[in-house]
């Protein structure tokens, strides 16, 4: 089977953090990543295929169609979120993702894993134990990382919505200043 070459594609596979959950899909970071990219690096389409409530398994098993569809050249992958929230073992978080990673460089695909951090009251074991799963793959792998994707606005309430788990509009450009550095990396010239 002949592989296709892969176009000027990010594909970014996430749950509601990227999917603009309760604000206008035009707010969201991936919108505005689009945006940036049209202006910065033309040529590059951004694809969302974040829902909300994702989780690392059903991820990974929407992946290997989404690759066949698209052929992109990055895959930004934002999952973990609600594997932390429903307290699934991260055993089994670090196995879907390290899934998701090998199809996607199988695939010819650069990597851009997007860590998430859990609400303090999950305890310092699980928390550190979540940090570990991205930062150990990424290393594994060979893959880009942004270790917090909420880094700057998550403890900030003036930016989170009263749920205190995804971000306000205004937060949005934030969180994509906070992805753009290590995906900018993996954009081919």
């Amino acid at each position: 089977m002949v592989r296709a070459a892969p176009t000027k594609t990010v594909l970014v596979l996430g749950d509601s953090l990227s999917a603009a959950h309760n604000i206008p899909v035009e707010a969201g970071w991936v919108h505005l990543l689009e945006v940036r990219l049209k202006d910065m690096e033309p040529g590059w389409t951004v694809i969302n295929a974040s829902i909300s409530g994702e989780t690392s398994l059903s991820g990974a098993n929407r992946l290997p169609a989404l690759l066949a569809q698209y052929h992109p050249r990055v895959v930004a992958i934002e999952l973990g979120a609600n594997d932390g929230l429903q307290g699934l073992p991260l055993a089994n978080l670090r196995t879907n993702l390290g899934t998701m990673i090998d199809a996607a460089q199988h695939a010819g695909a650069k990597v851009l894993l997007l860590g998430i951090e859990m609400p303090v009251n999950y305890g310092p074991q699980y928390r550190d134990g979540l940090r570990a799963v991205y930062a150990d793959l990424a290393h594994e792998k060979q893959a880009a990382l942004v270790p917090f994707l909420l880094e700057g606005v998550a403890l900030n309430p003036a930016l989170m919505q009263e749920d205190g788990l995804h971000p306000v509009a205004a937060g949005e450009p934030i969180v994509l200043n906070t992805v753009w550095p290590q995906l900018q990396l993996l954009l081919p010239h």
